[in-house]
C-alpha cells in the first residue's frame, strides 16, 4: 500500500566484563532516506562507541497489518521495529516496521531486534496512512451478569 526508504543508525558499544571485552549491538535510530546515501557511512569510531547509518531498507505498510500499526501510534512512545544480523563482524538491520505485532514476532523469533523512536516524520506518514484506510472497530467492555 505503501512505502518509506529509510536508513537506520546502528551502534557497537564496548562493554567491559569480568570475563573480557565484549561488544554491544543496537539499532539507536532511524532516518528518512531521501536517496544517494551509500549503503554503510560510518558516522563516529573511537574504542569504546562506533556509529554507522546503513541505507537501503523500506518500511512498508501493508492493509493486513493496519491493526498493529495502529496500536503502535496510540503507544504512548510509538517505535519503529528493527531486525539485525552480523554480518562480517557488523551488525547490520535486515528489515524495519511500524507494526507493534510484526515488532512482536521479531521479539518472539530469538533474532536480534530493537525498538527505536518513531522519528514525526514517519508518525505523521504512518498515521496519514491510517486516516486514509482504516477505521478502528470499537472495543468491547467486559460483559457482566
Amino acid at each position: 500500500m505503501g512505502s518509506m526508504p529509510v536508513a537506520i543508525i546502528m551502534q557497537r558499544r564496548a562493554v567491559q566484563h569480568r570475563w573480557g571485552e565484549l561488544d554491544s549491538w543496537a539499532a539507536v535510530g532511524i532516518v528518512p532516506d531521501r536517496g544517494e546515501l551509500p549503503r554503510l557511512s560510518v558516522l563516529s569510531e573511537s574504542a569504546e562507541r562506533d556509529y554507522y547509518l546503513v541505507s537501503g531498507l523500506e518500511l512498508e505498510l501493508y492493509t493486513d497489518e493496519n491493526e498493529g500499526y495502529y496500536e503502535n501510534i496510540m503507544a504512548p512512545e510509538s517505535k519503529v521495529f528493527v531486525l539485525w544480523r552480523m554480518e562480517e563482524g557488523r551488525a547490520m538491520p535486515a528489515r524495519a516496521s511500524v507494526s507493534y505485532v510484526e515488532g512482536t514476532r521479531m521479539f518472539d523469533s530469538g533474532e536480534a531486534a530493537d525498538g527505536v523512536t518513531m522519528p514525526a516524520e514517519i508518525y505523521s506518514w504512518v498515521a496519514g496512512y491510517l486516516r486514509e484506510h482504516f477505521t478502528p472497530r470499537p472495543r468491547k467492555g467486559r460483559q457482566h451478569g
